[in-house]
């Protein structure tokens, strides 16, 4: 599976911060329905027993919607369930590593805060970056916040697919019009919202707007 530029519109990336009693699986369930383009299950909390079974059911969920499905960091998961791929920060493994345990049709994703660490991931066998912080957020204590300016210094330097994460809302999407990136990825712009399918709805509809302004 390899990653089309379309499917990066609007990414999810979960959380289970959000959850207010209900499951992941149902949240999930409700992107879709709203037209989310991608899903990344991020977990830094649950032990692999219960992320590996977590992440086979919300694959197959994923399946259903076509949607592409990856895992956050952990390469061994993705491999051990057969995500489409993986997305690691700078400080995971870096890309080639990756590729090498993956194989060569695997989505990875790279996060990337400088042209010159957008560079290296391309050249490592990247197939997409996330760029960000673009705004200031809560839900990454050590994400260093990215210019616009930066954000479109890496579009023109690279020729794989850029979104950018970080901070991104219905009201501040807008502001990302101009810079080269195909998409957005948010985590409570979605998962924090009462409605989750009516705010997918809305935001794939003012990402959509953006990317092509």
């Amino acid at each position: 599976m390899k990653c089309d530029k379309k499917d990066l519109l609007l990414y999810a990336v979960t959380d289970r911060h959000w959850l207010n009693g209900e499951t992941l699986y149902s949240q999930v369930e409700k992107t879709l329905e709203g037209g989310t383009t991608f899903v990344q299950l991020r977990e830094k909390e649950l032990d692999e027993e219960k992320f590996l079974e977590e992440a086979k059911e919300i694959k197959e969920l994923c399946r259903r919607y076509q949607v592409p499905f990856v895992i956050n960091d952990n390469v061994d998961i993705a491999l051990a369930m057969d995500a489409d791929g993986v997305h690691v920060g700078q400080s995971d493994m870096e890309a080639g590593d990756v590729r090498a345990k993956l194989g060569p049709d695997k989505i990875i994703g790279v996060s990337a805060q400088t042209v010159e660490q957008a560079l290296l991931a391309e050249k490592r066998g990247a197939d997409y970056l996330g760029v960000g912080a673009v705004f200031h957020t809560d839900s990454k204590a050590d994400a260093a916040d990215v210019s616009h300016e930066t954000l479109k210094a890496i579009c023109d330097a690279v020729s794989i697919p850029v979104i950018a994460i970080g901070g991104i809302s219905k009201e501040n999407v807008s502001e990302l019009a101009g810079t080269g990136i195909c998409g957005i990825a948010v985590i409570s712009a979605i998962f924090a919202q009462k409605d989750i399918k009516n705010a997918t709805k809305e935001l794939k509809l003012l990402t959509k707007e953006m990317v092509e302004a």
